[in-house]
């Protein structure tokens, strides 16, 4: 056996790239996609054909990889740690949320102030409107949630029998609620706790639908936290949970069941499966089929036009930009009561017209997003991602408009 005292060369940065995609999970076309690149670009970058000088794009490779210091990428550890940001944006609601989500009390027992739970369901219905309707959707619902948390919990300790099952399924609603109005904003933590919670008090209530739309919300940090396997598997065996239940449920029932179809397909997409992304998206059509043309889940919007935008952002996920923008031409954007999800479709449209190159009819179709929905745009990445390629690589005539959005969301400091 031959033995040297020669020291192993440390990797170059395409291959700690590489090594820490692996460790991820991560398929080269989905860390492609989170820096607004191809897969051949990355595949350029860890082999070392390809040198990786764009400050930007290394710091868009940290923040998709979750690491906390730019050393991990570069091997520089000569010099002064190089912290990355989180990802996640200051809102001044998260407080109040947090401290209502984090100081659950313990105590248990009956009081005469036990909120009915009936009365609480539609409180929570109601906030779930307002997350749909209110162009300020992350701070008006922010402001109720501290309250609704506490009176769910403290339902769920104080009641028994039938009303303690109902106050469950209430209470797994305020928590799937909480995980839509503070994701991006919320630390890891607590999104994590919300996820969880949500999951629990439905399975707790042993209700099919409940259990569902909380896997649905735990899949989306799943997704979000760059996890695609496992948010697919969480997805599936939530629709193999409810399956049995479809032919006799109530609509919602089948709302949510394709709601999670959608789900499905919009991860396979962002994980570069074309196959799988519109095979999931087929199964969602054929049960919005099922159901009359004008209905809407409450919460997760599941119907015919969600359908429609979910095709369009499987397509700008896939990187089908022709595809993508041809489809949003037969959209009726106005059959769709959320303005949180139409705002969401026009982002996606935005996208596709960057991936062509066509940065004035991005510049146009951003800005139609924000007026729909401010807080959506500001506080989801995607949008703030190609509000920022829009800043700065706007055409001559439009870059004082393209400025005036940038500093509306808030990206002038990226």
């Amino acid at each position: 056996m031959t033995h040297t005292d020669e020291p192993t060369p440390d990797p170059s940065v395409g291959a700690r790239i590489r090594l820490l995609r692996d460790a991820r999970g991560m398929t080269r076309p989905v860390l492609a996609g989170l820096c607004g690149r191809g897969p051949d670009w990355l595949k350029k970058i860890e082999t070392g054909e390809r040198p990786l000088r764009s400050h930007t794009l290394l710091l868009r490779l940290a923040v998709a990889l979750q690491v906390s210091d730019l050393s991990a990428i570069t091997g520089d550890t000569t010099g002064p740690a190089q912290p990355i940001p989180t990802g996640r944006l200051p809102h001044p609601g998260m407080p109040a949320v947090w401290s209502a989500v984090m100081s659950r009390s313990l105590a248990t027992g009956r009081t005469d102030t036990a909120p009915d739970p009936a009365a609480l369901q539609g409180r929570v219905d109601q906030t779930w409107r307002l997350w749909h309707s209110s162009r300020r959707n992350r701070t008006e619902v922010a402001e109720l949630l501290p309250d609704l948390i506490r009176d769910a919990e403290t339902a769920t300790r104080t009641l028994d029998g039938d009303q303690r099952r109902a106050a469950l399924v209430a209470l797994s609603d305020v928590y799937r609620l909480t995980g839509q109005a503070t994701a991006y904003v919320a630390p890891a933590e607590l999104a994590w706790v919300v996820a969880d919670r949500a999951l629990t008090a439905a399975q707790e209530a042993d209700h099919p639908a409940a259990i569902a739309a909380a896997a649905w919300n735990m899949a989306n940090i799943l997704r979000e936290t760059s996890y695609p396997e496992a948010a697919v598997q969480v997805v599936t065996e939530a629709a193999d949970l409810i399956r049995p239940h479809l032919e006799d449920a109530p609509e919602d029932w089948r709302g949510i069941y394709g709601a999670l179809q959608l789900h499905a397909a919009v991860t396979h997409a962002r994980d570069g499966r074309d196959g799988d992304a519109w095979r999931a998206w087929d199964a969602g059509d054929h049960i919005a089929k099922s159901l009359p043309a004008t209905y809407v889940h409450p919460s997760t919007v599941f119907g015919r036009a969600n359908v429609d935008f979910h095709a369009v952002s499987v397509a700008t996920d896939l990187r089908k930009a022709g595809t993508a923008l041809s489809l949003a031409d037969d959209i009726d954007p106005d059959l769709m009561p959320s303005r949180e999800r139409r705002s969401r479709l026009w982002v996606d449209v935005a996208r596709g017209h960057l991936l062509r190159g066509d940065r004035t009819a991005a510049l146009h179709v951003m800005s139609m997003a924000h007026e729909i929905s401010a807080e959506t745009v500001r506080f989801t990445p995607s949008a703030r991602m190609a509000t920022t390629e829009l800043w700065r690589k706007a055409p001559r005539a439009f870059r004082t408009q393209a400025a005036r959005l940038a500093e509306a969301v808030g990206v002038t400091g990226a």
